[in-house]
């Protein structure tokens, strides 16, 4: 049923296509970084080299402080965590990464270079090579996915653990199995598997696609944090060299990881899930994590937030993230 619903919206992506007469296939040339994406405040950009890749962040705070690392999610990247790195780099030293694949991180070749295996393998590398022996890991959707895989298969390398509308991987396989509406709001990853057309559908009409996502009325943010020139920021992030090549293939690699998946191991590290209950792609259901996959759990749901819930309702997301880090440090 999934290649159904993949199928249909190949379809209808052709004729749009055909009817614009190409219309939709012109894109803004965009060679100026947008202002926002050089707001100090944000923190100073930097590069790293780790094994077989380099990756871009955005650090900022003082460097005797806890590391607190941020893993963002699909389509972003590391601006999608400027609330929080506002709010928290007073007190950590904040680092907001490009996954590979992404902006200006490297986009390697090839499918399986986008597995879970290699995605935590990259923070298993990245956070010694930032002069810490574990941080406070914070993850959204897709970054949601790799922390939780990251915390069970190296629980020493983290102290907290926060994950954003981004359900246990675990949890989410079992969930679809038996929840038609979960099914039906993950059509887009059988969509993904497709060949070419799903890139393609990422930028034709001038990367509507992001529009959509962030400010569109079936799943844009609620509240209207997202200004014009945030938009434009996440259009020139997906108008560089990788596009949406790398990002999608973490769908495509995703499918050949559950033939060899990674163990689902018990999390002991306490843990923080913030769900947007507007969410159209997830399921708040999927907060709620048993407990043979995590024994210390602290569920927040946040009202009149979509899945981009730390821009959607930040004030709210760091006051929970604040309570619970002031929580755990007194346990």
């Amino acid at each position: 049923m999934g290649s159904v619903f993949a199928a249909i919206s190949a379809v209808r992506m052709l004729i749009a296509v055909v009817k614009s007469k190409g219309g939709v296939l012109q894109v803004k040339k965009r060679d100026k970084r947008p202002s926002c994406l050089e707001d100090p405040s944000l923190g100073e950009p930097q590069i790293i080299y780790l094994e077989d890749v380099k990756l871009h962040y955005v650090v900022s705070g003082p460097e005797d402080k806890p590391l607190m690392l941020f893993v963002h999610g699909f389509p972003e990247f590391w601006y999608s965590w400027r609330h929080q790195i506002r709010e928290f780099s007073s007190d950590y030293r904040v680092v907001a990464v490009d996954q590979r694949g992404y902006n200006e991180s490297e986009a390697p070749d090839g499918m399986m270079n986008y597995s879970v295996r290699k995605l935590i393998k990259d923070l298993k590398q990245l956070i010694p090579a930032l002069g810490y022996d574990k941080c406070v890991l914070v993850g959204h959707d897709w970054g949601g996915a790799i922390v939780w895989m990251f915390a069970m298969k190296y629980p020493h390398l983290v102290d907290r653990l926060i994950v954003l509308n981004g359900p246990h991987p675990g949890m989410f396989e079992e969930f679809i199995r038996t929840s038609w509406k979960q099914f039906k709001m993950s059509w887009y990853i059988s969509f993904f598997q497709i060949p070419f057309i799903p890139e393609i559908s990422g930028w034709i009409n001038d990367y509507k696609m992001l529009e959509e996502c962030f400010n569109g009325k079936k799943m844009g943010i609620c509240n209207g944090k997202v200004s014009p020139e945030d938009v434009e920021a996440y259009k020139y992030a997906f108008s560089g060299k990788g596009g949406f090549y790398g990002p999608i293939n973490y769908y495509r690699a995703a499918l050949w990881d559950s033939r060899d998946p990674l163990p689902y191991c018990l999390i002991e590290t306490p843990t923080l899930v913030i769900w947007g209950d507007k969410d159209v792609a997830l399921d708040p259901q999927l907060a709620h994590v048993p407990k043979k996959y995590v024994s210390n759990l602290t569920v927040e749901h946040v009202e009149n937030a979509s899945h981009w819930v730390q821009v959607d309702q930040p004030d709210v997301v760091n006051k929970h993230i604040r309570e619970f880090l002031k929580g755990s440090k007194q346990e």
